[in-house]
């Protein structure tokens, strides 16, 4: 009996003799069958560096062990080998004659997960922002330990309540829109005291934020959206936390924020990165400089931030079934770590689709973050999609002002130009507004005929077409610079009392029903139609306020013809024949209406044609 007890204690799976003193293990659980057989584990407990720990499990070891100037953290590096067992292991941590284990989960991966399918040109995206969607679940809107307390009240920086539960709640509405897949703005925890709904100040990055709901709920969501033939891409920050992670009140290493954790700003120099003039001071400054005293910016250099990063987003894109990442203010993030970053999430899920937000009107800037591009300086991205800034801007731009003598559609035709600086063009974001932009209906001048002409633009584009929540009932913000909480109200129903509600319809008006109904049927029509998804884009030079392109495969043409005047404009076809030969007419998907092509083209005063060629 005392040999049995005595070996129980030796392998610390029976008998703790010490109070465990670890808070956290992160990543909190892990898979086998992953390509990489590599696991760092960062082990956070008081004085838990006085403590060696040990494993004893078939198919994995101990690798190394660091120990760094902070004695509250251990490094523990994992070597999994492919004939490992799912199971629970037994990390065993010893300090003389004082031994705790700490259980671990080793699980099997869903079926085809490293194949898991992606977002694509084929698919419409849905941005919205939990917080001002709709609120499933009022028991937690306001949760013990949050300072940041539910104020409806306030557009601008108080929580309103949204959250999974309220997606959840209306997936249905957003499959029958036509969308294919779901982004919302980040979920995990940011337990800043104001402005926490936004989402982009995190402060821990394994845990959902109770706000808006749980770990398992969110899975759970992810599940359920899949069932509707929805995907969800998850909002990942590389570059900054919130000054109230966990981590600040217990640094890790005095270089595990940038710039040793004092606040110095950046100045948002982002051609610094291939500028062949830069200072070395303008480059470190981009990258490491903070976006303000609340967020304080990862120092990805530090090799052990690098990998905490990179095992994070393997561990959401499994424990999840996420469909995609998107990544915020990514060019701010340390270049050679974006591209070890990317490159072991495309080894890890070759399928997987990531889109970076690098916010420039420059194609040459967001061009060089694309994978595939032969850059000037050598650097070689692996980061398959970009938002397409540029387009937006000048989609924008072209339309708000669309009154003005001499206005045309000259500057979007001149930008596709630039698609040859991009080795995929077609991988591309194309988007009409987003969280971070003033509500589109607002900025065409809340005119419905160039409201309808951007949303047929953006859907009929090359590229991977995004729409933002609110949009297909003309959700408005204030004119003139920037108003994120004008540009972030709730979505009409969302709400219990609400009158009116845009998911069922009450309470709308005529105008908003309008604009609701075009939106379906675009993207409905949209989702079926491989000529739209993968086919050739062919544009004529604008003429006066009119714009004529075609995508087009073997078996089939779709003529888009836009009209920004305030009259009709006749097109006369004969200048569309390398595209329209042999055809006679067109019918448009919207209305059902059959227009002649013999001749000339008719389109009305603010109006986009979407024409099927048959």
């Amino acid at each position: 009996m005392l040999r049995k007890l005595f070996a129980a204690l030796l392998l610390g799976t029976a008998l703790h003799t010490y109070a465990a003193p670890i808070e956290r293990i992160e990543p909190p659980s892990w898979w086998i069958g992953m390509r990489s057989n590599k696991l760092q584990l960062m082990v956070h407990g008081t004085n838990i560096a006085d403590y060696v720990p040990e494993l004893h499990y078939p198919g994995v070891r101990i690798a190394a062990v660091t120990a760094v100037p902070n004695r509250n953290y251990l490094f523990v590096d994992l070597v999994i080998d492919h004939e490992a067992r799912a199971g629970m292991l037994d990390l065993v941590f010893r300090h003389g004659d004082q031994s705790f284990s700490y259980p671990y989960a080793l699980q099997t991966r869903e079926k085809g997960s490293a194949e898991r399918k992606s977002f694509a040109s084929s698919d419409a995206i849905l941005n919205l922002m939990p917080d001002r969607f709709a609120n499933g679940n009022p028991a937690n809107d306001t949760v013990a330990g949050y300072p940041d307390k539910l104020d409806r009240a306030d557009d601008d920086a108080g929580r309103h309540g949204g959250d999974i539960a309220g997606m959840a709640a209306h997936l249905d509405y957003i499959a029958a829109m036509g969308y294919t897949m779901i982004w919302p703005t980040p979920l995990v925890e940011d337990n800043q005291p104001r402005y926490s709904y936004h989402g982009y100040a995190a402060t821990d990055t394994y845990k959902i934020d109770p706000r808006f709901g749980s770990n398992e709920e969110y899975k759970r969501f992810v599940a359920q959206a899949k069932q509707k033939g929805l995907g969800v891409i998850q909002d990942v920050v590389l570059n900054h936390i919130g000054s109230a992670h966990w981590w600040m009140k217990d640094m890790p290493m005095q270089d595990w924020i940038s710039y040793d954790g004092k606040f110095v700003p950046t100045l948002h120099a982002h051609g610094s990165v291939a500028d062949p003039y830069a200072s070395q001071e303008d480059k470190t400054n981009f990258v490491s400089g903070w976006f303000t005293e609340n967020m304080p910016d990862m120092n990805q250099k530090n090799p052990f931030v690098a990998t905490y990063q990179t095992q994070n987003a393997i561990w959401w894109i499994e424990y999840a079934g996420l469909s995609g990442l998107r990544v915020d203010t990514y060019s701010y993030s340390d270049p050679e770590f974006l591209a070890a970053w990317s490159r072991r999430i495309g080894e890890e899920y070759p399928n997987l689709n990531v889109v970076g937000e690098e916010w420039n009107n420059n194609p040459v800037a967001v061009a060089y973050w694309q994978r595939g591009k032969q850059n000037a300086n050598g650097y070689r991205s692996y980061l398959p999609s970009l938002m397409d800034f540029p387009l937006n801007e000048t989609l924008r731009s072209t339309l708000a002002h669309g009154d003005e003598p001499g206005s045309n559609f000259r500057p979007l035709y001149d930008l596709l130009y630039d698609d040859t600086l991009y080795p995929d063009p077609m991988n591309l974001v194309v988007f009409e507004g987003n969280h971070d932009e003033n509500r589109l209906f607002t900025t065409v001048g809340e005119d419905i005929g160039l409201y309808k002409i951007a949303l047929s633009y953006i859907a009929t584009m090359r590229g991977i077409p995004q729409f933002y929540y609110g949009t297909e009932v003309l959700m408005k913000s204030k004119n003139g610079a920037r108003d994120d909480g004008a540009a972030r109200r709730d979505f009409p129903g969302g709400w219990a009392g609400d009158k009116v509600n845009a998911f069922t319809g009450q309470g709308l008006t005529a105008q908003q029903r309008e604009a609701q109904d075009f939106m379906r049927k675009l993207l409905n029509w949209r989702k079926n139609e491989g000529v739209i998804h993968h086919g050739k884009l062919m544009h004529y030079t604008p003429e006066r306020g009119t714009y004529v392109y075609f995508r087009y495969d073997t078996k089939n043409t779709v003529m888009v013809a836009l009209n920004q005047d305030k009259a009709e404009a006749a097109l006369e076809t004969r200048r569309f024949r390398e595209m329209l030969s042999g055809h006679a007419s067109g019918t448009d998907v919207i209305t059902g209406k059959t227009y002649d092509l013999a001749d000339k083209l008719v389109v009305p005063a603010r109006t986009a044609l979407i024409l099927e060629i048959k």
